[in-house]
This record gives C-alpha cells, sequence and structure tokens, in this order.
C-alpha cells in the first residue's frame, strides 16, 4: 500500500492543474511541481534530483493540460492564434536556453528560482491595477516580441511552468479581453511546454538517482497520472473563467501562489 498516497496525491494535483489550467490561462506548474516535490520521495531517488525532475514532469503535463485547455477556449472564441503564430519561435528559442541554464543549475538553486517566481506572479493576481491596465492596442513586434517571447519561454522553461501569467499581463496592457488573453495564454504553454520536456528528458538521461519511473528528467508514472487527471478538470476551469466573477478568484489563487513562495523558500534553506 506504500503506492497509494503518491498516487492519490498526483491525480488531486493533476485536478488542481487542470483547474487552474482552464480557469487562468495556465499549465498547472504552479500547481503541479510543489506536489511533486511532495510526492517524489515517495518514489524513491537522490534528493538533490527532485527539484530537477518535479520541473521536467511539470513542463510534461502541461502538454496535456494546456492543449485540453486551448481546444476547450477555442469553442468559445478566444483563442488568438495569429499571436501564437509570431511568438512561437522565439518562445521555443527561450524554451532551449532556459533548459540549457537548468542543467547546470542545482536542486536548491533551482527551488530558490521557482519560488522567486512564484512570488513576482502572485503580484499579478493580487494587485488588480496590473491586470487592468491598458497601455496600447497593438502588440508588441520585432526586437521588442523577441524579447518577450524569448524571455517568457527562458523563464517558463527554468519553472516547468506554461507562461501564462505572463503572457496574459502582455496581452491585456495590448487591449486584449481577459477571455481572450487566457484563452491564447493556453497556446502558449503548449509552445513551451513541448520543447521543455523533451529537454529536460534528454539533459537527464544519464543522471543518477532519479526516483522511479523516470525518463531523464521527466517522471512517466507521475506525468501519466496528473495529466490523466488534468484533462478531465481542464473545461471545468474554461468554464469556470467564462461563468464566475474572475476577480476573487485571482486573489485566491495569489494568495495561494504566496502560501507556495514561502513553503519553497523555506525548503530550498534547509540545511
Amino acid at each position: 500500500m506504500d503506492w497509494l498516497l503518491p498516487v492519490v496525491g498526483l491525480l488531486v494535483a493533476g485536478l488542481g492543474a487542470g483547474f487552474a489550467g482552464g480557469v487562468f490561462g495556465i499549465g498547472g506548474g504552479f500547481v503541479v511541481v510543489p506536489a511533486l516535490l511532495v510526492m517524489l520521495p515517495l518514489l524513491g531517488g537522490d534528493k538533490s534530483q527532485y527539484a530537477h525532475v518535479a520541473i521536467g514532469t511539470s513542463a510534461a503535463t502541461i502538454i496535456v493540460t494546456s492543449i485540453r485547455s486551448v481546444l476547450s477556449h477555442h469553442k468559445r472564441g478566444s483563442v488568438d492564434f495569429e499571436i501564437l503564430k509570431t511568438w512561437a519561435p522565439w518562445i521555443i528559442a527561450g524554451d532551449g536556453i532556459g533548459v540549457l541554464l537548468a542543467s547546470h543549475v542545482n536542486g536548491q538553486v533551482l527551488t530558490m528560482i521557482f519560488a522567486t517566481g512564484v512570488l513576482l506572479m502572485s503580484l499579478n493576481f493580487l494587485i488588480p491595477q496590473l491586470g487592468d491596465k491598458v497601455l496600447t492596442d497593438q502588440m508588441p513586434t520585432g526586437v521588442m516580441r523577441v524579447g518577450i517571447a524569448g524571455g517568457l519561454g527562458t523563464f517558463s522553461s527554468l519553472l516547468g511552468i506554461g507562461g501564462g501569467t505572463i503572457a496574459i499581463m502582455v496581452m491585456t496592457l495590448c487591449g486584449r479581453s481577459i477571455h481572450r488573453a487566457v484563452g491564447t495564454a493556453s497556446g502558449v504553454g503548449t509552445l513551451i511546454a513541448i520543447p521543455s520536456a523533451i529537454g529536460f528528458a534528454l539533459i537527464g538521461l544519464h543522471d543518477h538517482g532519479l526516483p522511479w519511473g523516470s525518463v531523464g528528467f521527466v517522471n512517466m508514472p507521475a506525468a501519466v497520472a496528473i495529466g490523466s487527471m488534468s484533462i478531465l478538470s481542464a473545461p471545468l476551469g474554461v468554464a469556470a473563467a467564462h461563468a464566475l466573477e474572475p476577480r476573487m478568484l485571482k486573489r485566491i489563487f495569489g494568495i495561494y501562489l504566496i502560501v507556495i513562495a514561502v513553503v519553497m523558500f523555506r525548503n530550498a534553506t534547509k540545511t
């Protein structure tokens, strides 16, 4: 029965990730990575590898969550495929940079980076002014688009997230409605997750002390358990995003991110 707790925990994490992905246009990494850091010790392996495996596995689960979310949003006409097409090359290039950086960072530092990113992202959910401002009605082009999209890919692959929060901020600042921004951000998650998952699997292939069932830094049993549940809950999150008042949901999620950041800072600084 030793397997029961990690299985149940991963299934619950998958439900939460799928719902959060549908509501907020994120890949669910902010839910999945903390859950994996708790559950991976139950699958064995070296503690120093857990952060890399958590982030690589999170990227793999985001593939399923984001595709399911973007299809559901597309049915409601809230996905801008032109943005996805023009951002894709730079996001993917940034992905590669992020994975290479991750391969040279130890697990404790990677956990600190994730916690810092979570804390910064919480501001978007807790400070309404960030989400309500409109600076222009044109999306970035040229060098600015390269910098934003490439940076988004790098930052997101380092954290094992879908990059939805940053993408939504950019799109709403550029005059896109919150529902269209959330739907399009789901597609950004797909662009980030596929190369990130492949990259983390490859850079970890020859590492030792990985948890049971891992292919490089992607734990396949965990990815399957979480992904299977996120398929079910992502459409529910999409429905909630279109039906419910979003401000309270944003505040709740922002508070959740702060709690996660504090816990992970504490774990990273333990000796």
